[in-house]
């Protein structure tokens, strides 16, 4: 590949989409606890990506959380980690109707949420993948509306839409 290609490749913008699948999205979420919620997202990460070891998932997510709670407030929380365990990044997200306890940093119930899970190698592509759900959702609208999906497909067709305009 050319460095002219390889540069630009790595400034343009990455799509949710691109990582996101209506498969890998849940709705509705029924874990009503932080931890169950965390066993929940990463299921939905093993049966659409190849993992190892999916308990090794599950620890790397916790890991972060014990570090700071990634409820980033507004009814979101972005838990992420870094594996070994699996070889590409791997984006799912759900959403539970009744709101979570997610120790957000608003101290507001949970109930969007996005799971990020990659290997080390791609530490460049998890943070523009977490920078990017965090632009995404501080739309109020947005919010609002992907909350309010009743399908995994009109979830995934709302952020289609949001990264189309």
């Amino acid at each position: 590949m050319p460095v002219d290609t390889e540069l630009n490749q790595s400034r343009r913008q990455l799509q949710l989409t691109e990582l996101l699948t209506p498969a890998r999205i849940r709705i509705p979420l029924v874990s009503s606890t932080k931890d169950a919620i965390l066993a929940e997202l990463v299921d939905v990460v093993v049966a659409n990506a190849t993992v190892r070891d999916p308990e090794k998932v599950l620890e790397a997510v916790r890991e972060r959380e014990e570090v700071l709670s990634t409820g980033i407030g507004s009814g979101v929380a972005i838990p992420h980690g870094k594996t070994s365990v699996v070889d590409e990044l791997i984006l799912v997200a759900g959403v539970q109707p009744a709101g979570v306890d997610f120790e957000a940093l608003d101290g507001r119930a949970v109930n969007l949420f996005f799971m990020l899970v990659g290997p080390e190698s791609s530490a460049g592509q998890h943070v523009k993948a977490l920078s990017r759900i965090s632009r995404l959702l501080r739309r109020d609208s947005f919010r609002v509306r992907l909350t309010e999906a009743e399908t995994p497909d009109q979830f995934f067709s709302i952020i289609a839409e949001a990264e189309a305009t």
